[in-house]
Formats: C-alpha cells, structure tokens, sequence
C-alpha cells in the first residue's frame, strides 16, 4: 500500500504567490526584527557601528578632494561627501545583507514553505535603521558649518525609495544566483568595492559632464543607478545643481526599474528549487 504524500508548495500564479507574501507579513516582522537584535544588541558598539563606518569614508574621502588640487573648499568638499556616502552606505549594507540571506537561513528555507523572497527583503530593513542613524552625521555636519537645507528635501523620501528598490532588485538577483553558485559570496564585495569608486562620492557627476569627456563613457557612468540616488541626495539636502543630464537621469533610473523587475523575475524562476540546492 503507497503512504500518503503531503506536498507544502508555493501557491499557483503569481496573484497566488503575492497573496502569500502578504499572508506571511507576520514573517517579515519577525526576521527584519530579528536581524535587528542581532546587529544592536549582540554587538560590543551596538548603534555606534552605523556610524562609525560612514564616517571613516567620510573623512577619507574628504582629505584627499579637499587636498589633492581639486580646489574645492573644506566645507563644500565634507558636506558632499559626506551627503553622498550615506545613501552608498544604505545600498551596498542592502546588497550585502540581501545577497548572503539565503544562504544565512538555510535551515528555515529547508523546513517550511513561505515565500522566499521575505527572506533578502527582510534584511534590508536593517541597513534601513543604520540610514537613519547615519543620517545623524549630515545633520551635525549641516548644523557645524551653517547650512540650511532648501525646499528640496521635501524630494528626499522619493531618493530614498529609489535606492531601497534598487537594492531589493539587485539583491534579490545576487541572493538567487548565491544559492546555485556559491562563488558569488566573493564577487559581491568585489562589486561593491568597484562601485564605490565609480559612484560620484569622492568626485561629482560635473566632472564627468563635461565636453572632454566622451559621449560613450558618459552614458556608460549614466548606467549606474546610484548616479542618480547620489545627485539626488545632493540636490535635495545642499540645494546643488541637478548635473545628470536628461538623458543620464533617464538612464539611471531606467537601470533601477529593470534591476528591479529582473532581480524579481530571475528570483521567482529559481525559487522553486532553493530547498533541494541549498
């Protein structure tokens, strides 16, 4: 006589599946609150961490624009960093923290159904808190030298979403492929290594704007989403000119959306068989 066989599988289609993330929302709380504890509370520093990092990009960055003959005054060069280097801190923590996710709860994916994507959303509200944390520097630094924000930061919160979502797409792409090969735990620290010194943080987009720089190096800088974040960020808190070009801002975040919808895509094809792979 054959035993019965029970099968816990994800819901069919995708109204299904978004209807089950909805349903275990009870999950989401529990990890995102769980990784909280675990980063403030079994830590020596605690909070101090989100600050701490932060502010070393900060201070290294601003010596050498300030003292490497780039002309830029102490103040415009500290508060542009330093406006810059928060929402980097906030992406890169994400695409960290996202991508290794799977792996971290291999013994909970392994157990039970639920949809996995909770899984690499859920860390991102970690490096959400440290943002908010962070954000203390550039308040203290803007209160320092005098600065008053403009109207502009009524624009900041729409920034802000724009670098979570990237964040999630690419984070949720990386986390996918991390199951399957397991080589890419090492790419990850290399790619945010990389985009560090490719984002406008240590530099300013008007540096690469300009009519002896080429076309095709100029919209190859426009791909990457964070020039928009970043130019954003500083238009919204310093009042500075928007410099990405139309085309640029176009670009930049036309590379978010897609990032998004292929992180989403590539993650929902592959989800099925995390369990077995993992």
């Amino acid at each position: 006589m054959t035993r019965p066989k029970t099968v816990i599988d994800a819901t069919n289609g995708s109204t299904g599946y978004w209807k089950d993330l909805w349903a275990y929302r009870g999950l989401f709380y529990f990890l995102a609150w769980r990784d909280l504890l675990v980063r403030y509370k079994q830590t020596v520093i605690g909070v101090a961490w989100a600050v701490i990092r932060p502010l070393l990009t900060i201070v290294v960055f601003s010596f050498f624009k300030t003292f490497l003959g780039t002309g830029v005054s102490v103040e415009n060069a500290v508060l542009g960093v330093a406006v810059a280097t928060i929402p980097w801190q906030l992406f890169s923590s994400a695409l960290n923290e996202s991508s290794n996710s799977l792996i971290a709860n291999a013994n909970l994916i392994t157990k039970v159904y639920f949809p996995r994507m909770i899984v690499p959303v859920s860390t991102i509200i970690v490096s959400i808190v440290d943002f908010l944390i962070s954000m203390l520097i550039v308040a203290g630094l803007l209160i320092y030298f005098g600065h008053t924000p403009t109207w502009n930061i009524l624009y900041l919160p729409a920034f802000l979403i724009l670098t979570i979502l990237a964040a999630i797409g690419s984070g949720l792409f990386l986390a996918a492929l991390n199951v399957k090969y397991r080589d890419f735990r090492y790419v990850v620290p290399f790619i945010i290594q990389l985009g560090l010194f490719v984002s406008p943080i240590a530099f300013s987009s008007t540096d690469v704007y300009q009519d002896n720089v080429p076309a095709v190096f100029q919209r190859l800088y426009s791909l990457n989403p964070m020039v928009a974040v970043i130019d954003g960020f500083r238009w919204c808190i310093l009042g500075t000119e928007f410099v990405a070009d139309q085309i640029g801002l176009i670009l930049s975040l036309g590379v978010t959306v897609v990032m998004l919808f292929v992180g989403v895509w590539y993650f929902r094809k592959t989800e099925r068989g995390f369990a077995d792979i993992i």
